[in-house]
């Protein structure tokens, strides 16, 4: 893994959304949350994503988030903008350019699983509606479909500002047969803390992280680690944070609810999810200490 340092950085944090005791937006704490996150170990900032509970803010809500951030932090910060209407994330997407982020996160259409030929036409129509660089998000176990290899490398060889993925596939073999076919400069980002090691052995550059909330050095240090050829030291730190990814979430704690968690043990006050996400189980907290505890 050498050459350039990639365009936004090799760790990306997707930043939780904070809010307050009644459920606000609480702009300033997401300014002081985004600070920090750059002062440990973040190159730069996904804001709006799955992680930043984007189903339940509303566009003026994404619109003020996005100032506030962009306004304390000089790092790369990249918008999320998908849905699952091609009319809806075309729209985001336009919004994005006039708010001064560095490139958009299109995550698939979820829900309503359209065909290969279905995500090929939504992503072109998004692209096409902005300058900025493009992101696709690729996670079928949150959208029910695959975008197929084929698909992918369509349109990165055909779309000029389709510059990058968010791989959270689960499936590096499938990722080494795209990285090989896939244009020069084109980039990938692991989409799952537990297997950015095994991506960046096939060729990503980078991970967009949960647990860089509160790991994003250590990830850092891992990432410099095998693209100094350490492989062996860059196993160990590995080794070093299974169970922060473990940890990260869960079927009685979903992502992002975790992370809040953590961020409040840290001093960090971000709030609590939105409905529907559910309540934070009563022994998470005593887990997260247990976790920090463990890091080394």
């Amino acid at each position: 893994m050498t050459g350039p340092t990639p365009r936004f950085g090799r760790v990306l944090t997707a930043m939780v959304t904070p809010f307050d005791e009644q459920g606000d937006l609480d702009l300033d704490a997401a300014a002081t949350l985004a600070a920090w996150l750059v002062d440990n170990g973040s190159d730069g900032l996904v804001i709006a994503g799955t992680t930043g509970e984007s189903p339940v803010l509303s566009d003026s809500e994404e619109v003020a988030l996005t100032k506030a951030v962009r306004a304390a932090v000089s790092v790369p910060v990249l918008l999320g903008t998908g849905s699952n209407d091609t009319a809806y994330a075309v729209d985001a997407t336009r919004r994005a350019a006039q708010l001064g982020v560095e490139g958009v996160l299109v995550v698939s259409p979820y829900y309503n699983r359209p065909s290969q030929a279905g995500l090929d036409q939504y992503f072109r129509s998004v692209a096409a509606a902005t300058d900025l660089p493009v992101v696709i998000y690729d996670i079928p176990v949150r959208t029910g479909r695959k975008v197929s290899t084929d698909t992918l490398l369509g349109l990165a060889h055909d779309v000029d500002n389709v510059v990058a993925l968010k791989d959270a596939a689960g499936d590096p073999a499938e990722t080494a047969t795209f990285l090989r076919d896939a244009p020069t400069g084109f980039e990938v980002y692991s989409g799952d803390d537990a297997l950015t090691l095994p991506l960046l052995a096939v060729g990503a550059v980078g991970a967009i992280s949960v647990a860089s909330h509160w790991i994003g050095r250590q990830i850092g240090e891992m990432i410099a680690a095998f693209a100094a050829g350490d492989v062996g030291r860059a196993a160990h730190i590995n080794g070093t944070l299974v169970e922060s990814y473990a940890y990260e979430t869960g079927d009685a704690a979903p992502n992002p609810i975790p992370t809040k968690c953590m961020l409040r043990v840290l001093g960090l006050n971000v709030g609590s999810c939105r409905s529907p996400l559910g309540p934070e189980p009563d022994w998470l907290e005593a887990q997260a200490r247990t976790v920090l505890d463990r890091l080394v």
